[in-house]
């Protein structure tokens, strides 16, 4: 079996690059790629590699497609048809895009970037939204290989996913638009994070942010001292108010609220393609307003802001 650095179209990947004009990060960038996507890197290749291989049989039925992509799961964002497949993931990522997609700025041309862009669902449909090139960045190698097996029935050379973190791209202010969709809460230092989104953004260019966020009107944030709705990864949760003061503080402008809304077990679900724990299991039995640690449910606001001209 080929090695996985392989698998993905580094060179390809390195002119996409090129294109958005991180063409000087590339040397850094691409050998971190392939070490993550490298025999032995990860536990998920040898399955995922397997995966690929029965994906790109012209002879493969449709039945063995679907158990291969099956092979693949867990399946966190979707949902996709692909080659007659119907992929059910967990998130119902069609809705989140509905409330954003007419909140932004026209993609119409745009170099993208899509922080933690999980399987590149959101990529794709930015791409459909007529982005010039997205390029996605996520540490997974799972989501990595997903993406690869989606782009195998797309064919789209104008995206990529890449496993990368943010803090590993060299700053560069190159983007026309960065999403950081489901990103914010996991970071231990939001402000940080912020600023690295900000520092890929040409002059004026449009952040766009969705986090959770707690309820109230007061400018403030809390940490929950565990879990929160079962996810280990919750390090800050923060109002609007709050939300706005952070993007006030790193220099962003012209911030807007979009959107906000209370996660819904019709948004987020278990299914055949992610058999683990979800939204439900998180909700406490009595008060369906109230996660099991007794925070309030999940709800998710989307912003809009532009980089310093």
């Amino acid at each position: 079996m080929a090695d996985a650095a392989n698998v993905l179209d580094l060179a390809s990947a390195g002119r996409l690059l090129d294109a958005v004009g991180l063409g000087g990060s590339s040397d850094a960038l691409l050998p971190i790629a392939a070490a993550r996507l490298s025999l032995g890197a990860h536990g998920d290749l040898p399955r995922g590699l397997a995966a690929l291989k029965r994906l790109r049989d012209a002879s493969a039925s449709v039945a063995d497609r679907r158990a291969a992509l099956l092979d693949l799961a867990p399946w966190r964002k979707g949902p996709f048809n692909v080659g007659g497949i119907d992929i059910d993931a967990e998130w119902r990522s069609d809705l989140k895009w509905a409330r954003v997609r007419d909140g932004i700025e026209s993609l119409a041309g745009r170099n993208v970037l899509d922080v933690g862009c999980g399987n590149g669902y959101y990529a794709f449909r930015m791409r459909n939204a007529g982005a010039r090139r997205v390029v996605g960045i996520d540490p997974m190698v799972l989501y990595v290989l997903q993406f690869l097996a989606i782009n195998e029935f797309e064919r789209d050379d104008d995206v990529c996913v890449l496993p990368l973190r943010l803090e590993e791209v060299p700053p560069a202010p190159v983007f026309d638009t960065v999403f950081s969709m489901g990103v914010l809460y996991h970071q231990r230092s939001p402000i940080d994070h912020l600023e690295r989104l900000r520092a890929m953004l040409r002059p004026a260019g449009q952040l766009v942010l969705e986090t959770l966020f707690l309820p109230g009107d007061n400018a403030c944030a809390s940490t929950p001292p565990g879990r929160y709705a079962r996810m280990r990864n919750v390090w800050l949760l923060p109002t609007v108010a709050e939300l706005t003061t952070w993007l006030e503080r790193t220099r962003f402008r012209e911030i807007a609220v979009v959107d906000t809304t209370r996660t819904s077990v019709r948004e987020q679900r278990s299914t055949e393609w992610m058999r683990f724990e979800s939204l439900a299991d998180g909700l406490s039995p009595e008060d369906r307003s109230l996660t099991v640690e007794g925070w309030p449910a999940p709800r998710r606001v989307v912003l809009t802001a532009a980089a310093p001209d």
